[in-house]
């Protein structure tokens, strides 16, 4: 990406060399004195312990000499902290220039050009980063010097939070200014994290500081002055000599995340759905463009190098500091730089590199990623480091290209063994023992739809994660050793010595530590391919490449086990099958292979702790049923070797030859397995098997000549399958699956799926087994404590009655057999009246009419009747509908009757009654009662059958008529009598009759009478109605009638009758009648009777199921689409 440019690593690794004080030349003792007194001076005005004040320093000259005592100051020995805290404060107070608005403290010529004394600064602050000249290395690890760096450590965060705000708050840098920070930011980078880790030492503690600066830093600098390509190089160049630490691959994952939710918001919209579980956007500036964006973007990705080469430490130890380390160590084993006991951590690196990779991988799919779990040691390498106020800090070992050849090799060397030491003792060298990626998770989640093209997410992460992939297994020892090192002037050493260290490398990614990487890897990669869609077109290569890596995921190592990346493949491509993928059945036998290790164990020994047992045999059990259908389907489809070789000659593979090994397979997995849902799914797996293996013997049957017929009653045939099944599912049924009702209602729909398969030469025995076994099924739940029964319970009963049914209706010939008739008839005596008759062995039977009716459920009843009326349905040879047709009835009416034209025309009336029964009535009497009754003969044909039937209309029931034979004149009455209430002559008073009595007076008289016309009229009126009423009492009594019954009528019309008294001539809602008349005159009529009469008295419902096209709602439009448009 950068050939065609310059590194910077000269510039920033000569840094500090640049940064020498004048007062550097004078003795110690007068450099020391003259900076405490001016740095002194200087800091009081600052207003660190009281209100600052405006500088006296007013000419360019003055503020350079006091740079100058400041440059020399930061470059102190660690014991005179004050000063160099002093001179710290000064510059962080003196970098508000670069601020909006600058403190008052400042002086006047950096207000007139603060980016000149801004880089100055900046250049001069690197000293604090550096080790002094001349100290005393054992002093540092003293108790005195852990207080001193811890004081120190302090200083460096301000430094750093004092960019940080210039970065984020300067409107005035310049590009110059802005290139100056990032080579300050590179160069402390470079001097605290390319030296081997030490335990607790600065670098240790700073690193995930610096490493946020660095990245934040630059990502403002992308928003306010994209960095050259030199520097974007020179960045690469250099953190490829710090991927020995933790914090750079946790930095690089979170800028990596950040910009990438950036680049899809502005690429596919906001409605894309993002990782809520990260918070890294803040990181991003707002005002970063979508084209500075994408570019940030691509060149954060590539700038640690390739992620692969974290599983190898010899290329991770060939920078000039571990090449340092090596040649100074008097340790033998030490010689090698890649034994550096700091290398331990790469395999988390590799990890967590690979993990990052994958969840940008998962972003762009749309689906969501978890966090990577890390043993409790690795989190505390990973926790970001705290200011040192908040943690102690125990050392501050820091060496530098420039300094340490000023340095003698003796003390090096005890540098170098002491620290080491103390590194090796806690270090971890079995890292990966509990380290591993939860790749498991995002397997089942739902994809984006505009998610990008599989090639696309290959050309950008494909190379890395095919190269990881395959670490550890031979493929391509060499391809990635010869890659370039970017490096100053080292690369003939570098290859020398990577030719020469190649063996031991491979020795190492062959180890398990990196399988986890390894198995995230493969993860991803099976994520990308099942994210194809339908008629996306895939690079060949990218097949090729991905095959292989399978091919090798899949292999079993020599015990046996069960590895992390076998894991991983299978939680992963649980559809890889299902998809459209070129050439993907070169990797069926693998897989089979693989499953074959999973499925039959049940108590598997996995070597990963991030998926269970039964989520890893989920996803196997999902492999499994994809492939079920393969052999039957293509039985002569070869499948090739994808690589040829002598340890891989084989004869070809014919898939056909595999369906008894999947069959065995999906047997034995059922066999073992105890989770619910991997059972449901084993058993409609099973079921499918069984059925689309019937039904291809079926057409071979019927096309001998195109396909050889299958050999019947062969284990793998579905003859054969179909008994296996049966003896599984329902031995386990009446064992270990009696108490989970859940997988017993799997089990029953098997069982009546197998009923229906349509197999044939299936031996009488097996079916009365098969039924005999869910007899016992239901009588257990039956008899089971009152406690246990529950809704559930009930319904699985039903289910078996259901499933009894089944299998009587598949098979009658089961009911020939006394012994199974016989268990039959006690299972439904037990559902209906919740006991038996006949109990256990020694006890008495009891009698029907002696029970008393206590179902286990009105259901179970229903569907225990149900069971009894299929029975009686298919139990002897005789016809459930009558024999008697409308030729007997007039037969026996008439035997004169001629013969033509056909009688039936004019004597039976023919009628449609609710939509579903047809009644033939003849009013002709048969000729059999002596009584002169109307009569009328019906025929009813419904759903049952035919039924004849002969009513007499009678006005009175037989056994209430005096003569046998005869009819009564009348059906009698009680006795008229005509009796009257007596009356009763009483005498109405407005007032007591004492009123009466009582004398008048002259006061009564007092009073004027009412009078008036009104009254006058309405006498009248009372003496006219007095009158009227007396004549009607006095006149004489009239003659009683007395009630007859009418006659009996000669001449009736039966059929009408009929209807009427059965109600079947009321009108029903919208004025329709409930029985319709038919005309027996149409041609065809009674052949469509016979027809009717031919077909089984058995009720049948017909479903039809018609493919709606999108938008379609219209009835008529739905049926056109299964007219042919031939």
């Amino acid at each position: 990406m950068y050939s065609e440019w310059a590194s910077l690593q000269t510039v920033v690794r000569t840094e500090a060399a640049e940064n020498d004080s004048v007062l550097a030349k004078f003795p110690a003792d007068t450099g020391k004195e003259v900076a405490l007194s001016v740095v002194r001076q200087l800091a009081s005005n600052i207003g660190i312990t009281h209100a600052p004040s405006p500088s006296h320093l007013i000419t360019d000259r003055q503020v350079l000499w006091c740079m100058e005592v400041i440059c020399y100051g930061l470059s102190l020995p660690l014991s005179e902290h004050d000063a160099i805290r002093d001179c710290v404060n000064i510059y962080c107070d003196w970098l508000s220039v670069l601020h909006p608005v600058a403190n008052v403290s400042v002086p006047a010529p950096l207000n007139d050009d603060p980016n000149l004394y801004a880089r100055k600064m900046i250049a001069h602050l690197h000293n604090l980063f550096v080790p002094r000249k001349g100290e005393v290395w054992p002093f540092l690890y003293s108790d005195l010097g852990a207080d001193t760096i811890k004081r120190q450590a302090v200083l460096c965060h301000r430094v750093l939070r004092t960019l940080q705000q210039a970065a984020q708050l300067s409107t005035c840098m310049s590009r110059e200014t802005w290139e100056a920070v990032l080579i300050f930011l590179l160069a402390i980078n470079e001097t605290l994290l390319a030296t081997p880790t030490v335990k607790d030492d600065v670098g240790d503690q700073l690193c995930e500081r610096v490493l946020g600066v660095l990245f934040e830093v630059w990502l403002i600098a992308c928003t306010q002055c994209f960095p050259s390509p030199p520097l974007w190089r020179t960045l690469r160049d250099l953190a490829t000599a710090w991927r020995h630490r933790l914090a750079l691959v946790h930095q690089w994952n979170r800028v990596n995340l950040a910009l990438t939710h950036k680049v899809i918001a502005f690429m596919y919209g906001p409605q894309f759905p993002k990782h809520n579980f990260y918070e890294n956007e803040q990181q991003v500036p707002e005002g970063l463009s979508h084209e500075a964006t994408a570019q940030a973007w691509f060149r954060f990705l590539h700038c640690i190098g390739s992620p692969v080469d974290l599983c190898r430490p010899a290329v991770i130890s060939q920078t000039p500091k571990f090449l340092q380390y090596a040649m100074m160590s008097t340790d033998a084993s030490a010689v090698d730089p890649s034994a550096h006991p700091c290398l331990t951590v790469l395999p988390t690196n590799f990890l967590r590199a690979i993990k990052g990779i994958a969840t940008l991988v998962d972003a762009f799919l749309g689906i969501m990623s978890e966090p990577l779990v890390l043993s409790d040691e690795e989190v505390r390498k990973e926790t970001p480091t705290p200011p040192p106020h908040r943690r102690p800090t125990k050392s501050f070992s820091v060496t530098s290209t420039t300094k340490v050849s000023g340095a003698s090799k003796a003390a090096l060397i005890g540098l170098s063994g002491r620290t080491m030491s103390t590194s090796g003792s806690s270090s971890t060298t079995n890292t990966m023992t509990s380290v591993s990626g939860s790749w498991d998770v995002t397997s089942s989640q739902a994809l984006a739809p505009q998610r990008p093209k599989c090639n696309s997410l290959l050309h950008l992460f494909g190379e890395w994660l095919f190269e990881a992939a395959q670490v550890g297994t031979g493929l391509y020892a060499t391809s990635n050793f010869s890659r370039k090192l970017s490096s100053d002037g080292n690369s003939a050493t570098i290859g020398g010595t990577l030719s020469g260290t190649q063996g031991s490398d491979d020795g190492i990614a062959s180890t398990s530590k990196y399988q986890a990487g390894r198995a995230m890897a493969l993860a991803t990669l099976c994520r990308i391919f099942c994210a194809k869609k339908t008629g996306e077109q895939i690079l060949p290569v990218y097949y090729a490449r991905f095959y292989l890596v399978l091919l090798h995921g899949l292999k079993l190592n020599d015990k046996k086990e069960v590895e992390e990346s076998l894991v991983s493949i299978l939680l992963n491509c649980s559809d890889l099958l299902k998809l459209d993928l070129d050439g993907v059945q070169i990797l069926i036998p693998y897989i089979l292979e693989a499953l074959e290790r999973v499925l039959p164990d049940k108590d598997l020994h996995v070597r990963s702790n991030v998926a269970t047992q039964a989520d890893l045999r989920k996803a196997s059990i999902n492999l499994l049923l994809s492939m079920v259908v393969l052999p039957l389907h293509f039985p002569e489809l070869p499948i090739k070797e994808l690589i040829g070789g002598r340890e891989l000659e084989r004869p070809p593979v014919i898939l056909g030859t595999l369906k008894a090994r999947i069959m065995n397979l999906l047997v034995n997995a059922l066999q073992v397995e105890s989770d619910p849902q991997n059972t449901h799914m084993l058993l409609g797996g099973l079921l499918v098997l069984i059925q689309e293996a019937a039904a291809v013997e079926m057409s071979e049957s019927a096309n001998i000549i195109q396909h050889p017929m299958i050999v019947p009653n062969t284990p793998d045939s579905a003859q054969g399958l179909f008994v296996r099944a049966t003896y599984l599912v329902c031995h386990r049924l009446i064992s270990s699956w009696k108490t989970d009702l859940s997988i017993s209602l799997a089990a029953l729909e098997l069982l009546s799926g197998l009923a229906n398969s349509g197999i044939s030469d299936i031996e009488k025995v097996e079916w009365e087994r098969g039924m005999k076994w869910v007899c016992d099924y239901i009588i257990f739940q039956c008899w089971r404590p009152p406690q246990y029964h529950s809704k559930d319970l009930h319904s699985s009963i039903v289910a078996a009655f259901s499933t009894v049914s089944a299998w009587v209706l598949a098979q009658p010939a089961v009911l020939r057999n006394r012994h199974s008739l016989h268990t039959l008839l006690e299972v439904v005596e037990l559902g209906i009246s919740g006991t038996k008759s006949q109990g256990k062995k020694g006890e008495s039977p009891k009698m029907k009419d002696e029970k008393e009716l206590k179902p286990v459920s009105m259901r179970v009843r229903d569907a225990a009747e149900a069971l009894l009326t299929i029975i009686f349905e298919h139990c002897g040879p005789e016809s459930v509908s009558s024999l008697v047709d409308e030729a007997t009835l007039l037969k026996l009416s008439n035997p004169a009757r001629p013969t033509t034209p056909d009688p039936r025309i004019t004597s039976f009336k023919y009628f449609v009654l609710h939509n579903n029964t047809v009644l033939a009535l003849l009013e002709d009497a048969l000729g059999n009662h002596q009584e002169p009754q109307p009569e009328i003969n019906v025929i009813l044909r419904g759903g049952f059958g035919r039924h004849a039937w002969s009513f007499q209309l009678r006005q009175l029931p037989r056994h209430r008529s005096t003569t046998r034979g005869r009819s009564q004149n009348s059906p009698g009455r009680p006795v008229y009598t005509n009796l009257g209430p007596t009356p009763i002559n009483t005498h109405h008073s407005y007032f007591p009759e004492s009123v009466a009595k009582i004398p008048q007076c002259a006061a009564d008289r007092s009073i004027p009478e009412l009078y008036n016309e009104n009254c006058d009229e309405m006498s009248a009126i009372l003496r006219e109605q007095c009158v009227l009423e007396s004549a009607a009492a006095n006149a004489p009594p009239e003659e009683t009638l007395e009630c007859t019954p009418p006659g009996l009528c000669a001449e009736f019309q039966t059929a009408r009758l009929f209807l009427s008294h059965f109600g079947f001539l009321n009108k029903l809602e919208g004025g329709k009648s409930a029985v319709v008349s038919l005309d027996s005159k149409k041609e065809g009529f009674f052949r469509e009777l016979e027809f009717l009469d031919k077909m089984e008295p058995r009720t049948s419902d017909t479903c039809h199921v018609f493919y709606v096209k999108g938008g379609q709602s219209n009835a008529s439009d739905i049926l056109m689409n299964s007219v042919s448009t031939f």
